[in-house]
């Protein structure tokens, strides 16, 4: 048996929480896998979900499949695991020539673990997802942002939002392999509004996973930046700042991690992306909204007959604003995905552009520019990655 195997076979059993199998090496297949201890009939088993594209797919394995079955995850298709349970935690970091770095750190055990037959009836197949920051575990900010009770209890009203911050989390979690742990990670998030994700990226990040980052929120609206800097200051974050000002005009910083823009209204999505270009930085989260630009510009003389349609000329509009920003962002070297995200507001505009800095700049200036013209597009997005993104 290798060491992998060895290690993970201890941790194989009912005291497991999660592994995250994330970092594919291709964009062919599943971009994450998540595994979790289930029991059916009275037997253990491991539930395996697969996220491919907007899709989740579930397989439930055997203790000694899944060990195989890990192994060759691992090594050939992706480049971390995480493991997570109440014995102890597991990281495995895979070189593209599949050399593994393994890092195990056991937890000391005060008192009993739960017994086995209550521990069973936990895991029992319809019991509720779990999500990275669970229900029944108070967290100071979700509390005072009216998400949480301060027993923990998850707010009725705002289960969407609960719901909503789990998600973007997911989000992150899958590119951690690209935020150094050497050194200060900095992260900006333009818009940030009343920051229900930006305080759960300072607490996911620093808190839980032991990064030393430093966030910072920008917003127009003044009473917005000091309620949201009053609440760090209480919780003692103190990396985490906030700044009135507009995205375009941004300078406070000269190297940026990674940048994040959710909800940035029309073109302010655009400045956005084209900010993180020219910083360099290594990963965006952008969720656009209002996609108002291209809907007026946008004309086809095939496609008339449907863009006599207000609402469909819309959404047709927003969908294709969205799909040229991530070709884009290829032609300035991200990997770029287009995912399914759970809105707060409950509008159509539901869509994340996660983009991954590889320096491998796509070669499809004559595609996207037929594409252009056959629509009669002149994305602000093209126009200041002309002015001043990343150099090449």
């Amino acid at each position: 048996m290798t060491e992998l195997k060895k290690i993970l076979s201890i941790y194989l059993d009912l005291y497991l929480h999660q592994i995250i199998i994330s970092g594919a090496r291709t964009k062919e297949g599943a971009s994450k896998i998540r595994i979790r201890p289930v029991v059916m009939k009275d037997k253990l088993y491991f539930q395996c979900t697969s996220t491919v594209g907007t899709k989740e797919i579930h397989e439930n394995y055997e203790k000694e499949r899944l060990l195989e079955a890990i192994e060759g995850w691992i090594t050939t298709d992706f480049r971390q695991l995480q493991l997570e349970s109440e014995l102890g935690s597991v990281n495995v970091l895979s070189s593209k020539k599949g050399k593994l770095t393994i890092k195990e750190k056991k937890k000391k055990i005060e008192g009993n673990l739960c017994d086995k037959p209550i521990r069973m009836e936990a895991l029992s197949h319809n019991r509720k997802k779990r999500y990275i920051l669970e229900e029944g575990k108070p967290v100071e900010f979700l509390i005072d942002l009216g998400v949480m009770t301060r027993e923990g209890k998850i707010v009725h009203s705002r289960y969407d939002k609960f719901r909503q911050i789990n998600r973007f989390l997911e989000f992150i979690e899958d590119i951690l392999p690209k935020l150094s742990k050497d050194r200060e990670v900095t992260i900006l998030d333009f818009g940030c509004g009343k920051s229900y994700l930006t305080f759960a990226m300072y607490y996911y990040l620093h808190q839980l996973q032991q990064y030393d980052v430093r966030i910072v929120g920008l917003d127009l609206k003044e009473d917005v930046i000091e309620k949201c800097s009053a609440l760090a200051k209480k919780y003692g974050y103190k990396k985490l700042t906030f700044c009135q000002g507009d995205i375009a005009s941004y300078e406070g910083v000269d190297r940026v991690d990674m940048v994040v823009t959710l909800h940035a209204c029309d073109t302010a999505t655009d400045y956005a992306l084209a900010k993180a270009v020219g910083w360099g930085a290594s990963v965006i989260l952008s969720v656009p909204c209002c996609q108002h630009e291209l809907n007026r510009q946008i004309h086809n003389e095939v496609m008339a007959p449907v863009f006599s349609y207000g609402v469909l000329k819309e959404r047709i509009a927003a969908l294709m604003t969205d799909g040229l920003r991530a070709q884009m962002l290829e032609q300035a070297g991200y990997d770029t995905q287009i995912l399914e995200f759970i809105d707060m507001e409950h509008t159509p505009k539901n869509l994340l552009i996660r983009a991954v800095y590889t320096g491998k700049k796509k070669e499809n200036d004559e595609q996207l520019r037929s594409c252009l013209d056959a629509f009669g597009l002149h994305p602000t997005l093209e126009r200041l990655l002309k002015e001043g993104g990343r150099e090449a």
